[in-house]
C-alpha cells in the first residue's frame, strides 16, 4: 500500500516538476526603451545622428546655459567679496573698517556687473551660432511649410 502511496505521489509531483525555474521579465516603456538603446549605443561606439529640432534646441539652450553661467559666477563672486567687505567692517573693525567698506563695494560693483556678462555673453554667443541655427530654422521650414 505505501509503494501505491509514494507512486501516485511521483505522479501527481514527478521530480522534474519539482525544480521549476520561472523568470520575470519588465519591459519598459517606450519612451524609456528609446533612452536606453541611445545609451547603449553610446558606449558600442555607435552615435545616433541627431535630429535637426534637437540639434536646434541643443544650440540654443547652449547659448543660454554659457551666459548663465557667466553671469552667476560674476554675481557669486561679488557676493563673497562683499561679505568680506562686511565681515572687515563689523568683525575687525579698527583698522580694517575703511577697507572693509571700499571691499564691500568693490564686491557691489562686482556683482552688479553679473547683468551686463549675462547680456555681452549671450550676443557674443548668438553671433557665434546664427548661422547653424538660421540653417537649420530653414531646413525645418522647408520640410513643415506653414502656409
Amino acid at each position: 500500500m505505501n509503494e501505491q502511496a509514494n507512486d501516485q505521489t511521483c505522479k501527481k509531483n514527478p521530480p522534474e516538476a519539482a525544480v521549476r525555474t520561472e523568470t520575470f521579465r519588465y519591459t519598459y516603456k517606450a519612451k524609456e526603451q528609446r533612452e536606453i538603446e541611445r545609451i547603449r549605443r553610446k558606449y558600442m561606439g555607435e552615435e545616433e545622428e541627431e535630429e535637426p529640432l534637437q540639434k536646434l534646441r541643443r544650440l540654443d539652450r547652449k547659448t543660454t546655459d554659457k551666459s548663465s553661467a557667466l553671469s552667476l559666477a560674476a554675481g557669486v563672486i561679488g557676493a563673497l567679496i562683499l561679505g568680506v567687505g562686511m565681515c572687515c567692517t563689523m568683525v575687525w573693525q579698527g583698522v580694517w573698517f575703511i577697507p572693509g567698506i571700499l571691499i564691500g563695494l568693490a564686491g557691489l560693483a562686482v556683482a552688479a556687473c553679473a547683468y551686463p556678462v549675462y547680456k555681452a555673453v549671450l550676443k557674443a554667443e548668438r553671433k557665434r551660432v546664427a548661422p547653424e541655427i538660421l540653417r537649420i530654422c530653414e531646413e525645418l521650414e522647408g520640410k513643415n511649410p506653414q502656409a
